[in-house]
């Protein structure tokens, strides 16, 4: 991996300008049906489950701006997402309804700054030297907004460096999380943050602080074990009765470099 991958310039981030709550259910719906961008080719660094046949959630059930509970092994990050960048905020919701980040590894840890994850290739330990190159196959053209600052707490998509991607499209998958807004202050304008931390500000604390190693991988493994939306209960009965009859197509990896 080369030292431009290592900078934290190289992080992947999401931006989206605003559009119409019907565009965005629509958008939802052809995620759902046919993946974003290329066409999907299943391979185990997907994401997917195995023998998974449907979603875990309905996504149609969701407001403009829901509400996720990232349910890590060292407490629980709640993140609100933001409908003035609709094709990051169905991304994640899309991904988090087939379960794509359940298992998924913090991999890229830097106390005072931000803790990334999203690669689903983490789930894997065998593709260790890889960690942080790996996605579903596709990428998501950039949604800066001026408004949409790197406050602590932040969800931002990484991404590969303007070098190689001059439109600053962002990674199919990975993000991070601002612990930090003073350092992340010079990231404004560069990436898309496309949500917030409403709850859990510590965890992020904790996180952040954990012994790293070489890559700023953490020693011991921190894992985001589930992603869901915090519904009202009405509602969250109604997306689980009605999530296992949409199936959810598999997706390609993508191999895109630097901090992905």
């Amino acid at each position: 991996m080369s030292k431009d991958m290592q900078n934290y310039g190289t992080l992947y981030y999401f931006c989206t300008n605003h559009q119409e709550t019907d565009m965005k259910r629509i958008l939802i719906n052809l995620m759902i049906l046919f993946g974003i961008g290329s066409a999907a080719v299943s391979c185990n660094c997907s994401g997917q489950k195995d023998g998974q046949d449907g979603m875990t959630f309905d996504p149609t059930v969701l407001s403009d701006e829901p509400v996720f509970d990232i349910v890590t092994d060292m407490g629980t990050i709640k993140v609100r997402l933001y409908s003035q960048t609709p094709l990051h905020r169905d991304n994640f919701v899309k991904l988090a309804s087939e379960g794509f980040y359940d298992g998924v590894l913090f991999h890229r840890v830097i106390n005072g700054f931000m803790i990334q994850t999203g690669d689903p290739l983490t789930k894997d330990s065998s593709m260790a030297d890889m960690y942080g190159t790996g996605g579903p196959g596709y990428t998501i053209p950039a949604e800066i907004l001026p408004e949409l600052r790197h406050k602590k707490g932040a969800l931002a998509a990484a991404r590969r460096g303007d070098a190689a991607n001059p439109k600053r499209e962002s990674s199919g998958s990975q993000f991070y999380i601002v612990q930090d807004e003073g350092t992340c202050a010079q990231l404004d304008g560069q990436y898309t943050v496309f949500g917030e931390t409403v709850d859990g500000f510590d965890v992020i604390d904790k996180i952040a602080a954990v012994q790293t190693g070489a890559k700023d991988r953490p020693v011991k493994d921190i894992r985001i074990i589930s992603v869901r939306p915090d519904l009202p209960e009405e509602t969250k009965a109604e997306a689980t009765d009605t999530a296992d009859i949409a199936p959810a197509d598999s997706a390609a990896t993508d191999a895109a470099p630097a901090a992905e």
